[in-house]
């Protein structure tokens, strides 16, 4: 009896852990879809590093016809260079010009994130 409620007390601490870093993923992924001006109405957009060679973009809206529009864009940093897959689609390498954006925008959000979201411990 005392090994399955242990095992119970485990899985609930291990689930605690799992949301506590999905609600960590969602706030800086709100703030990374910030980073490039405010978000229309009706819109969602979301940037975030999913691990440490993993960046995703994500954007919702609705298209003049009233349609439901979805783009996941996920970029995958190797050694000989950065890849990016739309919608899970296949894999293709990014042009020197959006690596640096990509670039760009991943040290604004580390700015933004350390700022905000991990602030400095005081002494």
């Amino acid at each position: 009896m005392m090994k399955l409620r242990d095992q119970r007390k485990a899985q609930r601490l291990q689930d605690r852990r799992v949301e506590y870093y999905r609600n960590l993923i969602r706030h800086e992924a709100k703030i990374g879809g910030q980073l490039f001006g405010p978000t229309p109405q009706g819109t969602r957009r979301e940037f975030f590093c999913l691990d440490e060679r993993t960046w995703v973009w994500h954007e919702e809206w609705t298209d003049e016809n009233g349609k439901q529009q979805i783009v996941t864009t996920r970029y995958t940093i190797r050694p000989d260079g950065i890849l990016k897959s739309q919608n899970s689609n296949h894999y293709v390498k990014v042009s020197d010009e959006e690596a640096k954006r990509l670039c760009l925008a991943a040290k604004m959000y580390l700015q933004r994130i350390k700022s905000e979201v991990y602030p400095p411990v005081p002494a």
